[in-house]
């Protein structure tokens, strides 16, 4: 094994051969090839074509493109970083999957769906202002960093280059393609990023002479140069534990077990980038299927990314477990650490040509998986749920315009956001993306859990509970802004809130606390009329179409009373898109709404019930794989724990 092996001691630009350049250039022709042929199977000048991909995708695209969404760069990077410095417990944010939580496809995003329940236009508009700073902070600046950092660790080129540089291949075909571009390349990108990691990981146990070294040879993985009279350089002698201290634990198994549930809650089911696919499905057994792929592939991460990040602490500790603020620099450009560098590190010293530059691509597919979906679900919610308010008379084509142009100004704050993260965390990027949503997402767990099954919650109560939530959270991102993580050898002056309560610890308070608020400010106030409740909570959900929305064109085309043009209230034509009966089976994704008839509206409204309705036979399949599911997550858990 090597012991004292740094960033600087090779050469990328020599190691990158001219077989790497083809398997690159092969990758990117086809991944360009299925964009193209996948645009061009729904039509992109709709908004139902562009921003759900005409609601008729299969389940396969659908799990893969979950997979990929939840399994960028950022991930990458991150679980294999944060696997170098601590061992398996990252694993349980993987397996902490909560994505059989869409019952409804009758909604565009999450925040409409509050909207319907509550009523009024400030929660929607402030949830969907939310999302979008969420997938500034902890999605796109991360993704776009640690694709970065790979590419400057394989290729040495500078690091803003390579953002510049990836930025114009995923930006292109998706503000051209839209989320069916973005479903069907996430597919062919699912299939090489298994193979990849899969092929890097076996020559990654083959290194250190099989997975039953592991444990041993991670313990003794030292950097030669350490800070005196620290411990920081030593590795986590639990490191191959999954439930960990309470106390001293850094991921404590308290935390882990309500803390993550409340984030894994808030990811899984109100993240428009993991809505958004599931409601794309055709109908509802599919959005099932496609959830339960997804999760059976969310239980490979820890043995193709997270044990592989430790192998690399083992091969290079010099570089991967530098603790010298001195000596980070000189390796990764961070002080703080250099864990980030894990993967990208494994992949340069192990893999021959060719497969080095098959990794590269995987790499850039995780990227460009992520980042695609993130700016057309960022797009979505700029658009349908802030824009629209805005100018309720927009046309199709305008807010199809503003979409694009959404995606643009993501990116630049995204940026402009990178310089903050690298340092955040002690140099851990996973560490700081769950950090920082264990920050804002509670509250709107709380939110969505109470929406869901309280009949009795309101709009007061629900807006009050998030304004609480959003005003703590924020005052905890502010102190861990103004007192970063300290470096290895320097006292943890930081605030209590900060130095003895762990993030996960302040999910579950601050979800508790947001509850808390809204629970007593709906008892305070008037009862929600219950015409708003009628297949918008557990308890009232039912198989007819619904007769009452928030907005009169979709009452009047589910009545089969639509009336052509816009509406009296100054509603867009856009809108009779959101009637579900209109997604699936009907001309709507093909013809402008102009040239629909009458009847045609009313034929659709009547076939509601089949797109909400399951076969027996798919019904038992999805529920044998669910529970299949559950055991062998129980058994994994059970032996790392």
């Amino acid at each position: 094994m090597e012991g004292n092996s740094t960033a600087g001691s090779f050469s990328p630009s020599q190691q990158f051969s001219v077989a790497d350049l083809v398997v690159i250039v092969t990758y990117f022709s086809l991944n360009l090839a299925v964009g193209i042929w996948s645009s061009c199977r729904v039509n992109r000048n709709t908004v139902s074509g562009y921003f759900l991909a005409g609601r008729d995708m299969a389940w396969w695209p659908i799990g893969a493109s979950l997979f990929a969404s939840s399994e960028g760069s950022g991930l990458f990077i991150g679980l294999a970083g944060t696997g170098a410095a601590g061992g398996i417990a990252v694993t349980g944010f993987e397996w902490n999957v909560r994505n059989l939580c869409h019952p409804l496809l009758q909604i565009v995003t999450m925040p409409e769906y509050l909207q319907r329940r509550f009523g009024g236009e400030r929660i929607r508009m402030y949830l969907s202002g939310l999302s979008l700073l969420l997938s500034i902070f902890t999605k796109i600046s991360t993704d776009l960093y640690s694709g970065a950092l790979f590419v400057q660790v394989c290729l040495g080129w500078d690091l803003y280059l390579s953002t510049v540089l990836m930025l114009l291949v995923t930006g292109l075909y998706t503000i051209a393609g839209g989320l069916a571009a973005v479903i069907y390349t996430d597919a062919l990108q699912t299939v090489i990023m298994v193979l990849g990691a899969i092929m890097l990981a076996v020559r990654a146990f083959d290194a250190i002479g099989g997975y039953s070294n592991l444990e041993e040879a991670y313990l003794k993985a030292v950097p030669s140069k350490i800070v005196p009279n620290t411990t920081c350089h030593l590795p986590r002698a639990d490191a191959m534990h999954l439930f960990r201290d309470p106390i001293s634990g850094d991921l404590p198994w308290t935390g882990m077990t309500f803390g993550l549930s409340i984030m894994a809650t808030w990811y899984w089911c109100t993240d428009q980038v993991i809505v958004q696919r599931s409601l794309s499905a055709r109908n509802l057994s599919h959005a099932k299927a496609g959830s339960i792929l997804a999760s059976y592939l969310k239980m490979l991460p820890l043995f193709v990314i997270i044990m592989p990040g430790m192998i690399s602490r083992v091969l290079f500790p010099d570089a991967v477990a530098c603790v010298d603020p001195e000596e980070c620099t000189h390796v990764c450009g961070a002080a703080v650490g250099c864990s980030n560098i894990a993967y990208p590190k494994l992949v340069v010293e192990l893999m021959p040509s060719g497969l080095r530059g098959l990794m590269i691509a995987v790499m850039m597919a995780a990227l460009m998986s992520s980042l695609t979906s993130i700016f057309n679900s960022c797009s979505t919610l700029f658009t349908m749920d802030i824009w629209r308010r805005m100018r309720p008379g927009a046309s199709e084509r305008e807010l199809l315009l503003v979409g694009r142009v959404m995606t643009v100004l993501l990116v630049a704050l995204s940026v402009v956001w990178i310089p903050i993260l690298q340092s955040s965390s002690g140099g851990q990027l996973y560490i700081y993306i769950q950090a920082v949503t264990s920050y804002l997402a509670p509250p709107v767990t709380a939110v969505f859990i109470l929406a869901v099954f309280w009949p009795r919650a309101n709009e007061q109560g629900a807006f009050w509970g998030l304004m609480a939530g959003l005003a703590l959270g924020l005052a905890r991102m502010g102190l861990e802004l103004a007192h970063p993580t300290p470096h290895c050898g320097v006292p943890d002056r930081r605030p209590w809130l900060l130095a003895d309560l762990h993030y996960l610890h302040f999910a579950a308070l601050l979800c508790a606390t947001t509850g808390a608020v809204v629970v007593g400010g709906s008892l305070m106030t008037p009862p929600p009329p219950s015409e708003r409740l009628q297949n918008h909570t557990w308890w009232s959900l039912s198989l007819e179409p619904p007769q009452h929305h928030m907005d009169d064109t979709s009452r009047r085309c589910l009545n089969g009373e639509c009336v052509l043009g816009v509406p009296s209230t100054g509603v867009s034509p856009a809108l009779y898109l959101y009637a579900p009966s209109l997604q699936h089976g009907c001309p709507v994704p093909q013809f402008p709404l102009g040239l629909l008839s009458l009847q045609s509206l009313s034929v659709c409204a009547r076939l509601l019930p089949s797109y909400t309705t399951e076969s027996p036979f798919w019904t038992r399949v999805c529920s044998i794989n669910a529970i299949v599911l559950l055991c062998i997550n129980i058994f994994c858990y059970a032996y790392f724990a």
